[in-house]
């Protein structure tokens, strides 16, 4: 009797285990583009701009130090760039980079914390008439005061939610904090903001 021959299927086995054609390989049956390529510093300049410089200025770097503030969180991103991940959105990888740079900056004028922001009735959009003109501006007083009655690390929180429309999970992995902690911190945020406001609205109608 001569030699019995293997099962079809094991036949067809041996040829997907050694043959060298991607079709029988189990390997190739799932793709894996490539990473998507690392943005310029031009272009995450260009892009992102306006948010560093507005949330350094919320952030209580005053407009003095700004134009050298948002320089600086560039020069960060430059030295840095190499180790980010382009899989991963670079908002929240940048704001982290803002946070710290405006941190840095509030310690350096600690000394003469009076100047850390300038009056914010400077920055306040005129109305068509004085007395529009004069609302803006005791708005625009009211946010300025009520955020300095928050701590760093909320009013960093409210800041990138409520005035950046940052989402809390973004804001979480710019700040190397739990989901559950920004959301924490921007519960807290919230109700001292507003009692702030209140206490200010309250005084003002008072004087």
């Amino acid at each position: 009797m001569g030699p019995v021959s293997p099962p079809a299927e094991k036949i067809d086995r041996s040829v997907k285990d050694h043959h060298p054609d991607p079709q029988y390989s189990d390997v190739n049956a799932v793709a894996h583009p490539d990473p998507p390529p690392r943005p310029s510093l031009t272009a995450i300049y260009r892009e992102n701009f306006r948010i560093v410089w507005s949330t350094l200025a919320r952030l209580g770097v005053r407009r003095a130090e700004l134009e050298d503030a948002t320089q600086e969180v560039f020069l960060v991103v430059h030295r840095r760039l190499p180790d980010y991940d382009p899989r991963r959105p670079i908002r929240p990888w940048l704001l982290g980079i803002t946070y710290r740079v405006a941190t840095a900056e509030r310690r350096r004028a600690r000394h003469h914390r009076e100047e850390l922001t300038d009056d914010p009735r400077k920055g306040a959009v005129s109305g068509n008439t004085p007395e529009a003109e004069v609302i803006a501006r005791r708005r625009a007083d009211r946010i300025h005061r009520a955020l300095q009655t928050l701590d760093a690390e909320r009013r960093a929180v409210f800041v990138m939610y409520e005035m950046q429309g940052i989402a809390c999970t973004e804001i979480a992995e710019a700040l190397g904090i739990p989901v559950n902690t920004a959301y924490s911190r921007l519960r807290v945020a919230r109700e001292r903001f507003r009692r702030a406001v209140d206490a200010l609205r309250t005084e003002g109608e008072v004087s």
